[in-house]
């Protein structure tokens, strides 16, 4: 398939006349157009679940996740993986950010980096990819047809590991049916300024990737009710959300909420468990553990006891 057969680098009609709009015409044109993105992602929720059953299984079994792109889509990538760590206290390779052009094309464009099939297949290997076979690799081309993100996907497939393609063009889709495990194509049609996939595309993969690692760590156990329980306290904030969360969970006031979690060694989860059970903090975090890290499952022994 050509470039110019691309939908996200054909010229969109609602925009045809964009550099003599009024202002307020502008921004009502983005907000329709961000409506497409959604209403297109919507209708990949089947797809983005049994990719986000991937990952979790990948990871309950010690595997890693790798997210491989280029220019906006490396980016993303790398931004959500960064992410996971402090929010939901996992090791910090769990989730691995490759971007094509290395750490230097977060900020820079680095040219002709897209095209290196070659690179990819050596970044993974610096990491030891597929030593556990649980690994996979997410790959994100707005394009679907980057070399350095198919190079990726193909060799995590030679190597028996999972593999999720996530494109913004679904007609280049269909031309890889069959060849990777999940593919995640919504269809938000042309960009408002053709080609540039850093709009529309952008926030289609922004939108995704949220659903796919955060998804995966809820059923990991690292988020309760609707709070982040495995937050690691690095800063004044984190240590104001840890205390306030244990506060509304526990019904407590700040002041006792201040003096368990810090009884609990800052371990947010044994703090309510220490608080809601009773419990000293060796035998709350035996029970953590005895539950797989899972919080609910935990306080649920309450009633057998």
């Amino acid at each position: 398939m050509d470039y110019k057969d691309l939908k996200t680098e054909m010229r969109n009609p609602e925009s045809g006349q964009l550099d003599i709009m009024p202002l307020r015409d502008i921004l009502n044109l983005f907000y329709r157009q961000d409506i497409i993105v959604a209403e297109a992602v919507k209708k990949e929720h089947k797809n983005i679940a049994d990719a986000i059953g991937i990952i979790h299984r990948s990871l309950e079994l010690e595997g890693r996740v790798f997210y491989a792109g280029a220019g906006t889509s490396g980016r993303l990538g790398v931004l959500d993986a960064s992410e996971i760590k402090p929010t939901f206290g996992v090791k910090k390779k769990m989730f691995i950010g490759l971007i094509a052009g290395g750490r230097k094309a977060l900020t820079t464009s680095i040219e002709g980096a897209e095209d290196s099939r070659e690179t990819a297949v050596a970044e993974l290997k610096k990491y030891k990819f597929a030593e556990n076979k649980n690994d996979a690799v997410v790959g994100i081309t707005a394009s679907g047809m980057t070399p350095y993100v198919l190079s990726a996907l193909e060799h995590a497939k030679a190597e028996s590991c999972a593999t999720i393609l996530l494109t913004c063009n679904k007609n280049v889709a269909a031309q890889y049916r069959g060849e990777f495990d999940v593919i995640i194509a919504p269809d938000i049609g042309s960009e408002i300024i053709s080609g540039s996939t850093r709009l529309k595309s952008g926030t289609a993969t922004k939108m995704i990737l949220n659903m796919l690692s955060t998804v995966a760590m809820i059923k990991a156990g690292k988020v309760y009710k609707n709070y982040m329980v495995d937050l690691i306290p690095a800063c004044k904030k984190l240590i104001d959300r840890a205390e306030r969360i244990l506060a509304d969970l526990c019904s407590l006031d700040m002041a006792e909420a201040r003096e368990i979690y810090r009884r609990s060694g800052y371990n947010l989860k044994a703090a309510i468990v220490m608080k809601e059970i009773g419990l000293p903090l060796k035998s709350a975090r035996a029970l953590l553990k005895k539950n797989g890290g899972h919080l609910r499952s935990a306080l649920d022994t309450r009633a057998k006891r």
